[in-house]
């Protein structure tokens, strides 16, 4: 091996000795701070949504796709609505769900267990009727209204969905006793199918108006949809609700569906998701919110939703900050997975290094020691030899023999350049306790 390798080998050994153990610390407050952070969030996610060919599964598809861009998988995961959502929830079997204010019975201990990511769209309580009743729920020239169902055969949602708790709220309100009509609850499908048919007087749901059911039965002949004349004193009385108007041939503007302004009240649907939920996730869904509720609707304009309004549990960090401030700049020019890296660790890379700098100011002292170390522990067995030679402790011949064991040790001591001047200094060093010896 030539000299100058054996030298920059040294030398990179002794680098790697000096600030190995700044490294390895460094290396071991960066894993401890990821492990504490946990920024990567995990690959799948469920999403609770409602039953098949609601308005609930049609976003819940939208976030799935969305989602997907950034390769996390959400897994759908059908239910009876919203109030069964938030049971998901409780239980932990849904990291997120749709949940519609005023339908669900919330407790005291879900502020702290639960967060919300904001509120959606609204969701109207649509009451569609046969013809045939009418002249009972809406009499010419009179006001129509809840108190005037006395005696119909009304379904009013399956009990999961929420909506049987919504409107036995609305019917007591109207001075209406459960008793004096014939309630079911049946989900959508099998209940419009007895409405269809003649064996049921009334709908209710409560839902978006991109359900598939609402749309067709909108524009079924023979169903008429009932109006909420007082929907401001419904906004008034239950917190929760929000008076819409359906405009006149906003369905359809050749058929002129509906043929007049229609008043309406609505419960307003936010996505909640459990505290516990991965960071990461909770923006991954707030971020999509703004595209997919973000454009104009039957009852809102652009950019009207998502918004903290009506939030009956606290608004995530990660929701306010989609809803009220731009994407984060990283992620408009990095893939997600190094952004959310970044942005999460960045802080604590921050720290690392205020601790670290003052620390890496011990290196350079350490470095030069090792390197100067290789020269003056030589010195030491000079020393030895100076000192038996003024005592006299051996012959000129022995001490001789051991500055040129000595010479011979020194000459294969390897240094960086930088510091060839003090190997130098020993060797003449030598050569001058070498001059000091009597002539023999």
């Amino acid at each position: 091996m030539s000299r100058r390798l054996r030298t920059l080998l040294l030398s990179l050994r002794d680098l790697l000795v000096s600030a190995g153990p700044l490294a390895l610390l460094g290396v071991g407050l960066a894993v401890a701070a990821y492990w504490w952070l946990n920024p990567t969030p995990p690959r799948k996610v469920v999403l609770a949504t409602g039953p098949a060919q609601s308005a609930y599964e049609t976003f819940g598809q939208r976030y799935r796709d969305a989602l997907a861009a950034n390769g996390i998988e959400v897994e759908l995961l059908q239910s009876d609505g919203s109030s069964s959502n938030l049971q998901l929830l409780r239980e932990g079997r849904a990291d997120l769900a749709f949940v519609q204010g005023g339908t669900g019975e919330l407790r005291p201990e879900d502020s702290d267990a639960l967060v919300s990511l904001g509120s959606l769209f609204v969701e109207p309580i649509w009451l569609f009727y046969r013809e045939g009743v009418a002249r009972r729920i809406q009499p010419a020239g009179q006001q129509g209204g809840l108190h005037r169902l006395h005696g119909l055969r009304v379904n009013v949602g399956s009990p999961g969905s929420g909506v049987p708790t919504l409107m036995e709220r609305l019917l007591e309100a109207n001075h209406v006793s459960p008793g004096a009509l014939t309630l079911t609850q049946m989900e959508q499908t099998p209940a419009t199918v007895e409405f269809l048919a003649g064996r049921l007087d009334a709908l209710v749901f409560a839902s978006a108006p991109e359900s598939l059911m609402v749309q067709m039965l909108l524009q079924t002949p023979g169903v008429q949809l009932m109006g909420f004349a007082q929907n401001e004193a419904y906004s008034r009385r239950f917190p929760f609700l929000t008076p819409v108007l359906l405009p006149r041939g906003v369905v359809d503007l050749a058929a002129n569906v509906p043929p007049r302004d229609v008043r309406l009240v609505a419960s307003t649907t936010s996505l909640l998701a459990r505290e516990d939920t991965h960071p990461a996730l909770l923006q991954l869904f707030a971020q999509a919110a703004q595209t997919i509720h973000g454009g104009a609707g039957w009852f809102n304009r652009a950019r009207e939703f998502p918004n903290t309004r009506h939030a009956e549990l606290p608004i995530a960090k990660e929701g306010e900050r989609a809803i009220n401030e731009p994407a984060p700049l990283m992620q408009r020019y990095l893939p997600f997975w190094i952004a959310n890296l970044v942005e999460r660790m960045w802080l604590v890379l921050g720290l690392l290094l205020a601790v670290m700098l003052p620390l890496s100011r011990v290196v350079p002292p350490l470095y030069q020691f090792r390197v100067r170390s290789r020269v003056f522990r030589w010195y030491g067995h000079l020393r030895e030899v100076e000192d038996d030679l003024e005592a006299a402790r051996a012959t000129p011949e022995e001490l001789r023999e051991r500055l040129d064991r000595l010479e011979a040790q020194v000459e294969k001591v390897s240094v960086p350049l930088s510091y060839a001047d003090e190997l130098y200094a020993l060797r003449n060093h030598i050569h001058l306790v070498r001059k000091r010896l009597p002539r023999t």
